[in-house]
């Protein structure tokens, strides 16, 4: 069998308790710092991956142009534009279909943002976009070796779709799986949200 240890989860995972890691986890959740040279005299927590990310964008009305020339377009409802890392899975689709669906990010009739897009019977366009995985932490140049490869990303991007489609019970619209697009949205508030499946926020 393997050899690790037991290491505490994150409350935001699952609800916190233990996890059974193997001893080469650590180094790859934290970094090799001996080799980096990034070591810390202080204890250092253990960094978990992140999940798919999505970020959430109220409008008014939006569209996609696709290769310059197809165009999917909604009225008023939700933009999603999300990023696929590595470690995903179809456990991130579910949270995040449920999340998307219930948030309440529309007005209700005093102003207040009481209401889901189920509510409201919005519409959805969604946009993969890699580029949410993005690390600047070095150089000038943003680094995307998070971002799932594509052979990962598009089915879990595809299973997010389909889900959104079960969960609102009409057709969404999307964007193309890696293609050059071009983007238009009537932010609506404004209101934008950021989420992480991984980190249940």
């Amino acid at each position: 069998g393997s050899h690790g240890l037991l290491v505490p989860r994150s409350a935001g995972l699952e609800g916190g308790g233990w996890s059974w890691m193997t001893f080469w986890q650590p180094f790859m959740s934290m970094g090799a710092c001996v080799y980096l040279g990034e070591c810390s005299s202080k204890p250092q927590s253990l960094k978990f991956y992140h999940g798919m990310r999505v970020l959430i964008q109220r409008v008014a009305r939006a569209s996609v142009m696709i290769e310059g020339h197809d165009t999917q377009m909604i009225q008023a409802g939700l933009v999603l534009l999300v990023g696929v890392e590595a470690e995903d899975g179809p456990e991130d689709v579910q949270w995040l279909t449920h999340k998307i669906t219930q948030m309440r990010l529309f007005n209700d009739d005093e102003g207040k943002m009481n209401r889901s897009l189920l509510d409201v019977g919005g519409d959805l366009l969604v946009v993969s976009q890699f580029t949410l995985h993005a690390s600047t932490r070095k150089g000038n140049r943003p680094s995307f070796i998070k971002a799932a490869h594509p052979d990962l990303a598009k089915p879990l991007y595809q299973q997010l779709v389909v889900s959104l489609e079960k969960a609102i019970g009409k057709a969404i619209f999307t964007g193309v799986f890696g293609a050059d697009m071009k983007v238009e949205l009537i932010n609506d508030g404004p209101v934008t949200i950021w989420i992480d499946s991984r980190q249940r926020e």
